[in-house]
């Protein structure tokens, strides 16, 4: 019976140092594989890293047919450009010109 008694006096005394640690590790867990945990945080951030490189590709993209517009535009207007642009788009070409097509072209 004392060994009982014994054993049921250390666990009350103890009890609070369980607890504590029984919390120290829920709340561990969850700060590296909880919602917004540590793990989630680097996910996040590789994805608005990917996220970014789209958006400047995108941006540069943007950039480039801004230039093709504003050669065209009746401000500024490019011969060349307009003549370059009608040739595509009508599928013309000159007598006396050679035509060669590039398979990785835009257009």
């Amino acid at each position: 019976m004392g060994l009982l008694m014994e054993l049921q006096n250390r666990i009350k005394n103890s009890s609070f140092l369980l607890i504590c640690i029984f919390l120290f590790f829920y709340f561990m867990y969850h700060a590296i594989n909880g919602e917004r945990g540590f793990l989630k945080y680097m996910y996040l951030k590789k994805e608005i890293a990917q996220a970014e490189k789209i958006a400047a590709s995108y941006h540069e993209q943007k950039v480039q047919l801004e230039d093709k517009v504003r050669l065209l535009s009746s401000s500024s207007l490019d011969l060349d450009m307009l003549e370059e642009r009608a040739r595509v788009v009508l599928n013309f070409a000159g007598p006396d010109e050679f035509i060669i097509l590039d398979e990785n072209s835009e257009f």
